[in-house]
């Protein structure tokens, strides 16, 4: 059943839209969390109208009055959101218009394309800074149990099979790079969505004499100068959506990192290897068997990177395809970067809780680590030091290795006759390599797990934080 002609663009039709059709065209129902931003998006352009002679003062005064009422009742929840008025910008102007009649000329010179496209890069620059502002924590959180583990060893891994070994806080400040990454793409983001649109209207602007310069400064997008940034052309602002690719690959990145901790750490906190206790807090048991302490949360943080890894590819396949400038597909572009925003945010803050309450087993850990096998290639750079080619000290090595696998005894119990049998270089002091503290020391070189490398960079991170 059709309904009257639409309140806000009807005048060209005799009829309104199907109920089936507001309910299949409706976005309120998810931007209306663009509302507070919309506000302050009406302030500006209408101060701006003011200023150019497109409104009058009292106008002007009623407008905003009407504005904060309605940014209180949308915060304490009492505002009814319509279907029927499709979006949260036509909702807002309806709500306003029952305050004062002058809300009919706060669309002037403007169009619902440029309106949204401002209220989204508001969002995404507080999403940013929000973003931004967790993953500090995390860092925080992160170096405080490095510094408390920088002498607790364990091995570290590739193809999931001991290779050599590493501090914790080498290991952890691993975790600590890649995050610090991630506040980089974050800010990035931030500053690309600090151009504002306001002024482009539906796709070529308007013949109106607006001030774009007025509403970029009265809303924020304003450069370190303080100097006022428009977008530069009027198509692309309304059609680009390559900010909602950014934050939402962004969040992508950060998903799948904090999926890798997530996994490292459940790794860990098993039985076969208990190099971590987890907290309680984060932690939950099973139905059926009373014994069980499942990492819960860690499972669920790596399974969330899935749905935040795909909100970005469903908006990949949402633009691919589309003319410019708008179309109405792009409605569907919020519900994507909403749900990474929400799923990210609560990922960061329960990581940051996971880690704060882990512990370090650390006689676990030195049981790990004392593997002499670990420091095998150590052996092979003792060779190189005496004028060895690498490739013929690997060869020497492997040779002691399967030796000791022959006689089922570790590398540095392998009789000292048999082991300098193998090649001329091994001297007596061969097993002197096996020695944890000295193969760590021996480690200082930039990006290293040397003891001095892993104090430099936990005082360059901590600085950095403040």
């Amino acid at each position: 059943m059709a309904k009257k002609a639409q309140a806000t663009w009807g005048g060209r039709f005799s009829k309104g839209p199907a109920e089936l059709m507001l309910a299949f065209g409706e976005s309120v129902s998810f931007d209306k969390r663009l509302a507070p931003y919309d506000i302050e998006v009406n302030k500006a352009h209408t101060a701006m109208l003011q200023s150019i002679g497109l409104l009058t003062k009292k106008e002007l005064r009623d407008i905003h009055k009407g504005l904060e009422v309605l940014a209180k009742r949308i915060a304490k929840g009492e505002v009814e959101w319509k279907a029927e008025f499709e979006d949260v910008h036509m909702n807002i102007e309806q709500l306003l218009t029952k305050i004062t009649p002058a809300a009919a000329k706060m669309h002037t010179a403007r169009s619902r394309n440029d309106q949204v496209a401002t209220d989204v890069r508001l969002f995404f620059k507080d999403a940013c800074g929000q973003m931004v502002a967790k993953l500090e924590r995390l860092l925080g959180a992160l170096l405080t149990i490095a510094e408390k583990n920088q002498d607790v060893f364990i091995p570290g891994y590739t193809h999931l099979q001991r290779a050599q070994p590493v501090s914790v806080a080498h290991h952890l400040l691993a975790y600590v790079e890649m995050f610090g990454r991630d506040i980089g793409r974050f800010v990035r983001v931030y500053e690309n969505a600090n151009w504002c649109p306001l002024g482009s209207g539906a796709i070529a602007g308007t013949t109106l004499p607006i001030d774009r310069e007025f509403t970029a400064k009265a809303l924020g997008f304003v450069d370190a100068r303080g100097k006022p940034q428009v977008t530069p052309n009027s198509m692309d602002a309304v059609a680009d959506r390559d900010l909602f690719l950014d934050f939402a690959h962004a969040c992508s990145v950060t998903a799948t990192h904090i999926s890798r901790v997530a996994e490292d750490v459940i790794i860990w906190n098993s039985s076969e290897f208990s190099y971590v206790s987890l907290p309680d807090a984060f932690c939950t048991g099973s139905s059926l068997m009373p014994q069980k302490k499942n990492p819960d949360s860690l499972e669920l943080l790596r399974g969330k990177s899935g749905r935040i890894i795909g909100n970005e590819q469903s908006l990949f396949v949402m633009v691919k395809g589309l003319p410019l400038t708008y179309n109405r597909d792009l409605q569907e572009d919020k519900p994507q970067v909403f749900d990474s925003f929400d799923q990210l945010s609560i990922s960061l803050d329960v990581l940051t809780g996971t880690v704060e309450g882990m512990e370090f087993r650390e006689a676990k850990c030195a049981a790990a680590v004392s593997d002499p096998a670990l420091l095998a290639t150590d052996l092979a750079d003792y060779l190189v030091n005496k004028g060895v080619a690498f490739r013929e000290a690997h060869h020497v090595v492997g040779a002691l290795v399967a030796l000791g696998e022959k006689l089922d005894c570790p590398l540095n119990e392998i009789p000292n006759d048999q082991a300098k049998a193998l090649h001329p270089k091994m001297g007596d002091d061969w097993m002197e390599v096996f020695d944890l503290q000295r193969a760590m020391k021996a480690r200082e070189g930039a990006g290293m797990p040397g003891p001095k490398q892993i104090r430099k960079q936990l005082a360059k991170w901590k600085k950095s934080l403040g």
